[in-house]
């Protein structure tokens, strides 16, 4: 019988690698410190009514290859059957050979359901019936627990209630689920219907008004307060690059007092008033002893009759090539100056950008914390195979790779855990053949902890989230 695509060793070409995953990194807990899973489906310990629904309700990476495969869009995002998308899917997988969905998704099949079978429209009816007989026993907390996912941090407005995660700390799960603060909205000054209309959901979510920047700032801080009484103690924004542009007080108001009226922001007046929050954001996070997460450089809703008709999020963005290490530098330099530097995670979506944020990272390294600013995992485009090794290669290069944090799922969907096991082998497969060329030494426990504290200690450490004792 001929060995299944996803087996024990799957992509671990030597002896070493082999070792370090199975001893050092199959094992741990998993920490997932960054993703978009909904807090409401926790709370509710959902389940997903088919496997359709659970493997391409929101998933834009899958939309993007059925649409570049010919699928309509009834079938992607549209009102088709869950049937329909499931079957069309199927019939675009043996179309994905050597993108990462081929990989991931034969490995979901494998883990959550026990399928072996390789995804076709021949095989589509078999995976439909028995993942489904299979998905009808498990509920979200079932998943979490097979999963072995000690912390889950979703990612929340600060005009959303917290009364999810209220809901969420009242079950006493041994996973524990943390908000991350994530204030992009209040940018939004370019935009004045939609900024004014988010102005007032923060100003009922704080419980209090929200007229001028002094009340903004308020508002957020509020939110901030919250969030860190809910155990939340990380931030995160996500911007085509850092802004620095020097903006006073006073010009900042301004700014804000014309949005408020009507008029939108110039380019210029949105990047200096920007700069100006995102300053006030980092000082927050330093007193707080929060980490702040800066995901720098997708070029997002290109498309823009497919946004008018979809909404953002639905797989119509890219990697952008913007500059970003002059002003990434005088924004970070900026805090440290007065002390003011929070811990961070810095992720670039364009890979040409590795080397110089490796390198940005390491001038604010600064002793108070072991690998205080972090050259974040590979994002979106560069959560595959190729890219880890590149993100892997630059920080070890460049920084001290036994001090990463580790890997994210970065995903809507509760079948995204798999990537941690993905990001694993990768990694082990990567220094156990250092290890047999003799380009590491060939000591499993030196080179085990490495592994064992990249896939879960580190992260654990790191953050200063609570974790549940039993996964220590």
């Amino acid at each position: 019988m001929p060995t299944p695509f996803i087996h024990d060793d799957f992509l671990l070409q030597t002896d070493a690698g082999r070792d370090l995953y199975h001893q050092f990194a199959q094992a741990q807990p998993i920490f997932d410190y960054h993703c978009h899973l909904p807090p409401a489906q926790i709370a509710d310990n959902h389940r997903f009514a088919d496997l359709a629904e659970i493997w391409l309700g929101g998933d834009h990476y899958k939309w993007r290859a059925m649409r570049a495969n010919g699928v309509a869009e009834r079938l992607c995002t549209g009102d088709a059957a869950p049937r329909e998308k499931f079957d069309a899917w199927c019939a675009t997988v043996p179309y994905t050979l050597r993108n990462p969905l081929y990989h991931w998704s034969h490995l979901e099949l494998k883990r959550y359901f026990g399928i072996d079978a390789a995804i076709s429209p021949a095989t589509a009816a078999g995976i439909w019936r028995d993942a489904n007989a299979k998905l009808a026993t498990l509920r979200v907390h079932d998943i979490l627990a097979a999963n072995h996912v000690a912390v889950i941090c979703t990612t929340d407005d600060p005009a959303d209630s917290l009364e999810t995660h209220e809901r969420i700390r009242k079950l006493g799960l041994k996973t524990r689920v943390y908000p991350t603060f994530r204030p992009d909205k209040a940018l939004g000054v370019n935009q004045p219907a939609a900024f004014n209309a988010w102005l007032e959901r923060l100003a009922g979510t704080a419980r209090m008004s929200v007229k001028t920047l002094d009340d903004l700032l308020g508002a957020l801080q509020r939110r901030h307060d919250d969030f860190h009484a809910f155990g939340g103690r990380l931030s995160d924004h996500g911007m085509e690059s850092a802004l620095a542009e020097p903006c006073t007080p006073v010009a900042a108001a301004a700014i804000f007092n014309a949005a408020r009226a009507g008029r939108a922001a110039t380019p210029a007046e949105w990047a200096g008033y920007g700069a100006y929050l995102m300053l006030e954001f980092g000082r927050w996070d330093a007193r707080r002893g929060w980490t702040k997460q800066l995901h720098l450089g997708a070029l997002r809703n290109v498309n823009s009759r497919l946004l008018a008709r979809l909404g953002p999020d639905t797989g119509f963005d890219s990697v952008g090539d913007f500059p970003q290490m002059r002003a990434l530098g005088r924004y970070l330099d900026t805090l440290d100056a007065t002390g003011e530097l929070p811990r961070m995670v810095l992720y670039n979506l364009n890979p040409a950008d590795n080397y110089a944020l490796a390198t940005m990272a390491g001038n604010f390294q600064d002793g108070t914390v072991a690998g205080k600013i972090q050259f974040g995992s590979g994002w979106w485009y560069l959560d595959q195979k190729e890219a880890m090794e590149w993100q892997l290669n630059a920080l070890s290069n460049l920084g001290l790779l036994r001090r990463f944090v580790g890997m994210l799922t970065d995903s809507r969907s509760f079948l995204s855990y798999t990537r941690h096991e993905y990001f694993r082998r990768v990694l082990c497969n990567l220094l156990g053949a250092e290890m047999e060329r003799g380009e590491l030494p060939a000591d499993r426990e030196l080179v085990g902890a490495l592994v064992r504290e990249v896939s879960f200690d580190n992260a654990a450490n790191f953050f200063g989230l609570e974790v549940d004792p039993a996964w220590r």
